[in-house]
């Protein structure tokens, strides 16, 4: 399974958003320019982070983008979701009742094995990014981190980051 570029973007930008302190925003271009992305790629993965109740848009010049909800309350699933769509990874498009020779209808009856096998597959990989939070992942790094990345990080926010009202 290969999810896109996107994905990789948008769990990175929640991960640096749940960085922020009570009340500040990152536009997307600071988001952008800390990952060394096109501003303009991720912001369509921000807007369906956005769509899907994951971040809060804050209009206006000193706008830009937070969490919508605790970072113990987003998943990986709810962001791949939202990039990708609900939609398996794996749609059987019935190959096997094309070509020469067709066989008897009795044996496509039941779902393709193939298809079948596949969505099982799909289950459990949906379900182990359910079981992991955009918290997890802070605990995880924080465990391996001689404090070179949150410096960094902390470096970058206190520049980029914007200050509202909640």
């Amino acid at each position: 399974m290969k999810l896109g570029e996107g994905v990789e973007q948008a769990i990175h930008s929640v991960a640096m958003l749940s960085g922020l302190s009570e009340g500040g925003v990152l536009s997307a271009a600071a988001i952008a320019e800390f990952h060394g992305v096109s501003t303009s790629y991720l912001l369509k993965h921000l807007q369906s982070l956005s769509g899907a109740g994951i971040l809060d848009t804050v209009p206006g010049p000193k706008g830009g983008y937070r969490l919508a909800r605790p970072a113990d309350r987003i998943t990986l699933l709810d962001i791949v979701l939202a990039v990708e769509g609900p939609e398996p990874a794996f749609r059987c498009n019935e190959i096997r009742q094309r070509g020469p020779n067709p066989v008897a209808s009795h044996f496509f009856s039941k779902p393709c094995n193939i298809s079948a096998t596949m969505l099982r597959a799909e289950r459990v990989y949906r379900a182990e990014l359910a079981k992991t939070t955009i918290a997890d992942l802070g605990v995880q790094l924080a465990e391996i981190d001689d404090g070179s990345i949150a410096a960094r990080g902390c470096a970058f926010l206190e520049i980029h980051e914007r200050k509202t009202a909640r």
